[in-house]
C-alpha cells in the first residue's frame, strides 16, 4: 500500500477512440477534466461494494424486497411430522 503522501500514477495506452470520446463526454458533463472523470470513474467502479454483497448480516435483511406477510409460510396441522429427539 502506497504511503498517504504518495501519489500513483496510472497509464493507459491504445484506447479506443469511441472510449476516450465518451470518458470526455463524461467529463463534460461533469464540469471536470478529463483526468478527473477518469479518477471518479475507476473509484466508482472498483470501490463499490459488489452486487448483492452487504457488510452486515443487518445491512442484508435490510436489502431484502418486502413482498409481503409471512402467511405463505404457515403449515396445517396434517403437514406435521414427528421429531425424534
Amino acid at each position: 500500500m502506497l504511503a498517504p503522501w504518495r501519489v500513483a500514477q496510472l497509464i493507459v495506452r491504445e484506447l479506443e477512440k469511441t472510449v476516450v470520446a465518451r470518458l470526455r463526454r463524461r467529463a463534460a458533463e461533469q464540469g471536470v477534466s478529463v483526468e478527473e472523470a477518469h479518477r471518479r470513474l475507476l473509484r466508482e467502479v472498483l470501490l463499490r461494494r459488489p452486487a448483492g454483497k452487504c457488510a452486515t448480516f443487518k445491512d442484508f435483511l435490510a436489502a431484502m424486497p418486502d413482498v409481503g406477510d409471512d402467511t405463505i409460510f404457515t403449515r396445517s396441522a396434517a403437514e406435521n411430522r414427528p421429531v425424534r429427539l
